[in-house]
């Protein structure tokens, strides 16, 4: 599992027998890993907030979600955009699962309760990646506010 996840990560070769289920869940925590390191400070309450989402949304175990955050840190350390991973997430997922996504994205910035700048402009720039448009970017932003129970 380790050496697929650096290959969809490191851009390298893809083998016709990888599962589809691996590479959308290294693309969802490289892209969560991002908009947790985005304002410089990837703290305790957005790398719980990454191993939940990972746990739920892909029926992971903690183990695995683990290894997961840790390659996709390394490798978005030297990413230089984030294109592979949206691609992705564009070309597997149906609309209804991207606009998930980005309420992933936002339960990860909202975890510290607040969102900077920096990972709204993320947010916004993956959305857009994605095809998910203004209008569902913010209503996936209410809807996680709501959940979370931020004004």
């Amino acid at each position: 599992m380790i050496n697929r996840i650096k290959e969809l990560l490191l851009g390298g070769s893809a083998k016709v027998s990888r599962p589809k289920k691996d590479e959308l869940q290294a693309a969802a925590a490289a892209l969560l890993v991002e908009a947790a390191c985005i304002d410089g400070n990837f703290d305790n309450q957005e790398r719980k907030s990454i191993l939940s989402l990972m746990e739920q949304h892909f029926n992971l175990n903690g183990e695995e979600s683990l290894t997961l955050i840790s390659e996709a840190e390394k490798i978005i350390e030297n990413a230089s955009d984030l294109y592979a991973f949206t691609r992705v997430i564009k070309d597997r997922y149906e609309p209804e699962q991207r606009i998930e996504m980005v309420e992933m994205l936002w339960e990860v910035a909202f975890a510290d309760r607040t969102v900077d700048h920096y990972e709204s402009n993320l947010i916004s720039r993956i959305a857009g990646l994605i095809f998910v448009s203004d209008r569902d970017r913010g209503e996936a932003r209410k809807r996680v506010m709501a959940r979370l129970g931020i004004n």
